[in-house]
């Protein structure tokens, strides 16, 4: 289980990327430890001179899903927090970062995986990827401030009331996914786009990636801290643990 960094093409003329690779088997739902790995990892490559463009990537079947549900119910109340501090300095980190990052997402994209998407400046996804809120079917919530950044609002509302989700061409045909490849071009297709923005002055990526953040019509930082609340409060109320003791065991 691990965050790690590399530069696929160090030394070379199209050198500037770096790539963030997320892997915590089996289905990427990260422990609170790894929300924070993530976060100083993102942060660390954006303040790097030589980068210019960060990919955020993933090991196994899909993207991200979420949190590590299993911890919180062993720890409790102090997972809850941690995951809560662990999600908001990791999607933080990704709308922050001083260069531009693109997601590359293969399979499923939930939870806080929309948080981190959500706040890429560029999406490419993989043929399979779908998008998603099933927070109400796991006793949280928060990640709408997301959501809304990637299909219109009452498309939002409905996702997230039901806890559907979007597939990736579906996303593309809304606008907020770049380009939706094959599986095995997924790689390849994202570090395209990265290399593409990489080729760009170094000093005036950041100048650019400040601009747009400063224009932005939603804080998300405020938003998203806001919706926290309120996973605290069906936390605090019995309401979560009722619905995440149910969780995983439907059918059994």
């Amino acid at each position: 289980m691990s965050v790690s960094t590399s530069s696929p093409e160090k030394g070379s003329e199209k050198d500037g990327v770096a790539v963030v690779t997320v892997d915590f088997p089996p289905v990427n739902a990260l422990p609170v430890d790894g929300w924070f790995a993530l976060a100083d990892a993102v942060r660390s490559a954006g303040r790097d001179p030589r980068v210019r463009c960060v990919v955020l990537a993933a090991e196994g079947r899909g993207f991200n899903a979420g949190v590590d549900i299993k911890e919180i119910q062993a720890q409790g109340p102090s997972a809850l927090v941690g995951a809560n501090r662990g999600c908001y300095a990791a999607f933080s980190a990704v709308y922050d970062c001083e260069v531009p990052v693109v997601a590359a997402v293969q399979g499923f994209c939930l939870g806080g995986g929309i948080g981190l998407v959500g706040n890429a400046d560029a999406i490419v996804a993989s043929e399979d990827a779908t998008f998603g809120l099933p927070e109400l079917d796991r006793g949280a919530l928060g990640a709408a401030t997301h959501l809304a950044r990637l299909v219109p609002q009452h498309l939002m509302r409905a996702l997230y009331f039901t806890s559907r989700t979007a597939t990736a061409a579906e996303l593309h045909a809304h606008g907020s996914v770049w380009r939706v490849v094959p599986r095995t071009e997924l790689h390849a297709a994202a570090l395209e786009l990265a290399r593409e923005i990489a080729a760009k002055d170094g000093e005036l990526l950041r100048l650019a990636k400040a601009a747009i953040n400063g224009v932005d019509p939603v804080d998300v930082h405020r938003s998203y801290r806001f919706e926290q609340g309120f996973t605290y409060e069906a936390s605090t109320s019995g309401v979560a643990d009722r619905i995440r003791d149910r969780f995983g065991k439907e059918g059994r």
